[in-house]
């Protein structure tokens, strides 16, 4: 059972615990025109250029050995994966990870190179990995990259450095996958400062949140693949349900063109390289729908093809593959 909203203290507990591995994370101004000022939270900088390292950190390092014995294994796209691989290295233990058809190369690969096992599946079979998770279904501990409680509770202390850095934010926009960073980021901020606003960005071809606030309970809504691999799913996970409902003030979505938009800007304003998931977020930000003058993007990770990103700078938006 997810606690609602995960306790302050297990937040905490997982800064301490994860010190060393993940990186605490810069918040920089993104200096572009408008009523309201733009922070980043650069989690593409952390080694594995993704805030996945927090979560599969203090999932992993809070496991005994014992229950690492025959190694860990996770269902993602490519940034948990990641995060799983390099943290199972970090324990000494194996790894295996289950990714989408359409997974990316540059995180699949990325994978490989700190030594795991990949395993393909049909988006549907991956995504029942996700929606009814089989924790026996391979060898080793299952570190759910979403609902975990672990996994929140590492996802969280972004929430915490926030407001270390910036303690009169007014809100925080989260690229929404599953729920487990912008749920952890809402339960840190609910803690401390309730007063600032959480909200989730979507693109439109996935918009399983925007679409469940509005009914006003979890669905399951159409799904394209697109470039932005890192969010987006065919609905909202029915145990992540009550705490996005509760802590996310709105899902704001912005189009393919905007993300794409946002890769481009914060390449030629802040020399970042940001991926389709964490350019959401900018692209977001812009919209002006958000609350407040000061506004946190979390660039939630920097993982995209160099080809997506040559098309990008063109001005194409590029396909799932990498094709316009």
């Amino acid at each position: 059972m997810i606690p609602n909203p995960i306790p302050l203290e297990a937040i905490r507990a997982a800064r301490e615990r994860i010190a060393g591995l993940a990186v605490r994370t810069p918040l920089l101004r993104l200096h572009v025109e408008g009523e309201s000022e733009i922070y980043l939270k650069l989690e593409s900088l952390q080694p594995i250029g993704s805030f996945k390292i927090r979560g599969a950190a203090n999932a992993i390092f809070s496991a005994s050995r014992s229950t690492l014995e025959r190694g860990v294994w996770t269902a993602s796209a490519g940034n948990m994966a990641q995060g799983v691989a390099w943290c199972a290295r970090a324990s000494g233990v194996p790894c295996t990870v289950v990714v989408p058809e359409h997974a990316p190369q540059a995180k699949t690969a990325a994978v490989e190179r700190l030594g795991a096992r990949i395993v393909r599946r049909p988006f549907d079979e991956w995504w029942r990995l996700l929606a009814e998770p089989d924790p026996d279904a391979y060898d080793g501990l299952f570190v759910h990259p979403v609902q975990d409680p672990a996994v929140i509770a590492g996802n969280g202390t972004i929430g915490l450095e926030i407001l270390e850095d910036l303690p009169d934010v007014d809100s925080i926009i989260v690229p929404y996958g599953g729920g487990g960073l912008s749920c952890g980021i809402a339960s840190a901020i609910a803690a401390l400062k309730p007063e600032s606003r959480v909200y989730a960005s979507e693109v439109e071809t996935a918009t399983p949140l925007h679409q469940s606030l509005a009914a006003g309970r979890p669905l399951t809504v159409e799904y394209t693949a697109s470039f932005v691999d890192g969010i987006g799913g065919r609905s909202v996970l029915t145990d992540m349900w009550p705490l996005a409902s509760t802590l996310l003030s709105a899902s704001i979505v912005v189009t393919l063109a905007d993300a794409a938009a946002a890769v481009r800007l914060l390449l030629e304003r802040a020399r970042v390289l940001a991926e389709g998931a964490g350019a959401s977020a900018v692209a977001a930000a812009q919209s002006g729908k958000a609350v407040g003058k000061r506004i946190v993007a979390v660039v939630s990770g920097g993982n995209i093809d160099l080809a997506k990103v040559a098309q990008i700078i063109q001005g194409s938006v590029p396909g799932p593959g990498g094709a316009a």
